[in-house]
């Protein structure tokens, strides 16, 4: 494949990943947006991250305001993942319920509680 195919198909397994969410919890999120990146910033090393108000710390006041984002970083995915699709596609739906359960405000410290991280 080649690079255009390549981010086509990873962006495919986002929105798959994104889409298995099961519809009560899709309900929920509110002022969320899922990106794609190919790098996480310089010196961290990370296969998505959250970047919001989880939705235990909204307050009445919460409002005019932009959307929360969880970024999906491809290449540490790929380059660890991707010669195996499979192995590619569950670790990208891992990946994006790790960040969407951030969004509900599920820490990394609680996920790993519930055998979740």
């Amino acid at each position: 494949m080649d690079e255009i195919d390549d981010a086509e198909v990873f962006e495919e397994l986002v929105r798959e990943a994104f889409a298995s969410i099961p519809p009560e919890l899709h309900a929920l999120m509110e002022n969320v947006e899922v990106v794609v990146e190919d790098e996480p910033p310089a010196g961290q090393p990370l296969l998505g991250l959250y970047q919001g108000v989880p939705l235990t710390r909204r307050g009445a006041h919460y409002g005019a305001v932009l959307p929360d984002k969880i970024t999906i970083f491809r290449g540490p995915l790929e380059r660890t993942y991707g010669p195996d699709l499979e192995r590619l596609r569950a670790q990208v739906r891992r990946t994006v319920l790790h960040e969407v359960a951030h969004h509900f405000g599920i820490s990394d410290e609680r996920l790993v509680e519930i055998d979740r991280y």
